[in-house]
């Protein structure tokens, strides 16, 4: 029966957006539910909006997701083919990495191992896409970060006996995966794969709030704000073609009140400052509520105001 059972993310994600989802909702244009659209996620991450849509929506004509990161997007083509041959590589890591519980010095030196053997290459992409999903079940918080080399550099978290292989929502997930296109790139590839009726959502690497704030570091590259001005371009460049969008990005003014990069930037379309519970801070103060941007090119209710 696993074909009835709910895809749901299948890791744990720094700034994973299940929280905003009932947020998106409202931003919804009513048309997209009342016939056959598209839906385009360029930043893919974690998923948590895909699988939402994916379980939702039946008049979903086809989803594409795209992501600059290759071993993620190799983890998400890896579950949509081969799925089984995943689940038995994710079984022996888990019962090996259990087995150590109790023996925090041997279970450190084989998290390590696995993240230097994910960070040489040399694994098969189902092997690759195995020590993917192990890292980020038991690295710290579910962060993806790299170095300039694009070594993965996160440590090891402390959690006791994490889910490493969950086989039914693997299966659930491979079986939703069938009507998506999964692509790996820039995000303005994606224009390629519209239709009459295209949903977009935008989630990409936040600006920073403070230099010591930054999580960003996703790709060896720097999503900077060179990196977000062009992503405002290509969203004017969809609207003009008719396209509808959401996108997310961090309040930097609600850090700083004098800071309006992205009310400058985003002028002329719909912004919304939603709440959001941020978990992750050096200083344990600072984790708690604030508010993040929700930008639509659409005007769907008073809520949203126009950027002036």
């Amino acid at each position: 029966m696993i074909e009835n059972k709910i895809a749901k993310p299948f890791l744990k994600w720094a700034g994973g957006k299940t929280q905003l989802i009932s947020d998106i909702e409202k931003a919804l244009p009513a048309e997209i539910t009342q016939t056959n659209f598209t839906y385009i996620e360029p930043f893919v991450g974690s998923g948590a909006v895909l699988f939402w849509i994916l379980n939702n929506f039946p008049n979903l004509k086809k989803a594409v997701i795209n992501d600059i990161n290759e071993d993620l997007i190799n983890t998400y083509k890896i579950i949509a083919s081969s799925p089984k041959e995943l689940i038995s590589i994710l079984n022996i890591l888990q019962n090996e990495f259990h087995g150590l519980e109790g023996n925090e010095g041997n279970k450190k030196l084989y998290y390590y191992q696995k993240r230097e053997l994910y960070n040489s290459r040399k694994e098969e992409q189902i092997g690759q896409a195995a020590l993917f999903i192990f890292l980020n079940r038991t690295c710290f918080n579910g962060l993806y970060r790299v170095n300039r080399k694009n070594e993965y550099n996160v440590p090891m978290g402390g959690y006791k006996n994490p889910t490493i292989c969950d086989k039914e929502n693997i299966l659930a997930v491979s079986n939703a995966l069938q009507k998506v296109e999964i692509l790996n790139g820039d995000f303005e590839q994606t224009l390629n794969y519209t239709s009459n009726n295209s949903l977009f959502y935008f989630d990409p690497p936040y600006k920073p709030l403070s230099e010591t704030s930054s999580f960003n570091s996703y790709a060896k590259d720097d999503f900077n704000d060179h990196e977000q001005i062009r992503l405002r371009d290509f969203c004017s460049k969809l609207d003009i073609l008719n396209h509808n969008w959401i996108l997310s990005n961090s309040d930097v003014k609600g850090k700083n009140i004098n800071d309006n990069f992205f009310d400058d930037l985003y002028s002329g379309f719909n912004i919304k400052r939603v709440e959001a519970r941020r978990n992750i801070n050096a200083n344990p103060e600072k984790r708690g509520i604030l508010t993040e941007l929700l930008i639509t090119n659409q005007v769907k209710n008073q809520n949203y105001v126009r950027a002036i």
